[in-house]
């Protein structure tokens, strides 16, 4: 993986007006995303202003996983309470992994997290865009004089 150590952005700006803190979050996350992982996931687009995030958390009871907005960021994590085996039982080898985890995910303007729901080992956090209308484009009328 090639590792980016220099990124001019000095171009953009020159085309752009008060989104200053979306580069700056774009540099800032090329590195802080590469190498990561786990655990694995899917996003689906559902509808036209609809997403889902699909992040794979078997083994994962209620009260061990945790979701917050903070900040135009998603943030979920994940962490496993120790759970102590019967008397006689002794893990050989543990192939299903369920260590702890920090994922986060950037975002867009006017997307909400509606709600979230962990089914067959799959947490779905469902999004939805809600741009008001003043944020909405508008046209503007041209009065003429003279």
């Amino acid at each position: 993986m090639t590792k980016i150590t220099s990124f001019d952005i000095n171009p953009f700006y020159r085309n752009a007006i008060g989104i200053d803190k979306l580069f700056d979050r774009i540099v800032n996350n090329i590195d802080h995303t590469a190498g990561t992982n786990y655990p694995p996931y899917n996003i689906v687009e559902t509808g036209e202003n609809t997403f889902e995030l699909q992040l794979a958390v078997a083994g994962f009871t209620q009260g061990e996983i945790e979701i917050a907005v903070k900040d135009g960021d998603l943030i979920i994590t994940g962490e496993k309470n120790a759970e102590a085996l019967p008397e006689g039982h002794v893990v050989k080898y543990q192939g299903i992994s369920a260590r702890r985890f920090v994922r986060s995910w950037t975002l867009g303007d006017y997307v909400e997290v509606v709600d979230a729901i962990a089914k067959d080992g799959i947490l779905i956090v469902r999004c939805e865009r809600r741009v008001p209308e003043s944020a909405k484009p508008k046209t503007i009328a041209i009065t003429y004089q003279g």
